[in-house]
């Protein structure tokens, strides 16, 4: 896999993460072009299907970037995603998708060089996986089951 098929989504909270991102882009710190950045208010808003849906779609991996713990701009939501991705890591064997296709960190605005770092492990990791087989089983929940939730 080259690393321009290699497709990789990123989840960034907006005060931290996607800060970083911004560091290391206006710092000049150069990062794989194949991730592709998703700016969330919050790492507390996103929820396991999102990141299962980003498979689906066609992501070769997933990268979640939260806040320190005790630094979130909402109090406690880096606490709720922390305890969301630990469920997102017990999933992904369920649906035939290695752990190591997803990924989460703390990184705060200041920390470019964090995150440069980060997005150059995460994709050599996904490199060395390959490309994730299409054939996945069914990832959205049947209609009965969906509305009871």
């Amino acid at each position: 896999m080259s690393e321009d098929d290699t497709k990789i989504v990123g989840f960034c909270c907006n005060w931290c993460c996607y800060g970083g991102a911004d560091t290391a882009g206006t710092a000049r710190m150069q990062y794989p072009p194949n991730v592709r950045i998703l700016r969330v208010m919050c790492s507390g808003r996103i929820n396991p299907s999102m990141v299962l849906k980003a498979f689906k779609e066609g992501a070769d991996g997933v990268f979640v970037g939260s806040c320190h713990m005790g630094d979130c701009h909402y109090d406690a939501g880096n606490y709720k995603w922390n305890r969301r991705a630990k469920m997102v890591e017990d999933l992904l064997p369920e649906f035939g998708i290695d752990k190591e296709r997803f990924r989460f960190e703390w990184i705060s605005a200041s920390e470019g060089e964090k995150f440069q770092k980060t997005m150059r492990e995460f994709t050599d990791t996904i490199k060395s996986k390959g490309p994730l087989k299409r054939s996945l089983p069914k990832l959205t929940a049947p209609a009965k089951t969906a509305a009871k939730a």
